[in-house]
């Protein structure tokens, strides 16, 4: 075994217990990060009822507030706390953290990983087109355009060419040449 590949191997051995509690959740339904969340040190989440930062915990705050904390920390390229955040959600089926968890395992070089919440989040909700341009995304990361392009065309079906969505994706084809 390649020492790359061990060391793969060993990451994701790591993330593996992390994630775990979400391998069975949900997607966001809107795509970008929060940018009304105030940001929080490492291991708090922000709290809307109290209006602070608490220490993350699941069930110490509401899974809306666990799920904009690891968005953000996603969206900022902090993935492997995004992965803890999300896994404290106690909705294990909300298609928003199955997503964005998804888009953290993929940015973090676990496509395979990512793929498996895409689709989760998609046999959920088969319209939740941010999951479609991210796993058209994952798909072009494999090589993989064919499959990208049938993630547009869903996309397409669902909210037309005019959505950010569509044409996220739509650029992301272009540029390796599809």
């Amino acid at each position: 075994m390649s020492t790359r590949l061990k060391l793969s191997a060993a990451v994701l051995a790591l993330a593996l217990p992390l994630a775990w509690p979400a391998l069975s959740a949900g997607g966001d339904s809107g795509s970008g990060a929060s940018d009304q969340t105030p940001t929080c040190k490492s291991g708090e989440v922000y709290d809307k009822t109290e209006k602070k930062c608490v220490p993350a915990k699941q069930g110490a705050v509401d899974d809306d507030s666990l799920f904009e904390t690891g968005r953000a920390l996603a969206y900022a390229g902090k993935y492997g706390e995004a992965i803890q955040m999300l896994g404290l959600v106690s909705d294990k089926n909300d298609p928003r953290v199955l997503n964005m968890l998804g888009f953290s395992h993929r940015k973090s070089g676990r496509i395979d990983v990512g793929l498996g919440y895409y689709q989760e989040a998609l046999t959920i909700n088969p319209d939740f087109t941010l999951a479609r341009e991210y796993l058209g995304e994952a798909y072009l990361t494999l090589g993989d355009i064919a499959s990208a392009k049938n993630q547009l065309s869903e996309i397409e079906k669902r909210c037309g060419k005019g959505c950010a969505e569509y044409a996220a994706l739509e650029k992301q084809i272009a540029a390796v040449g599809g």
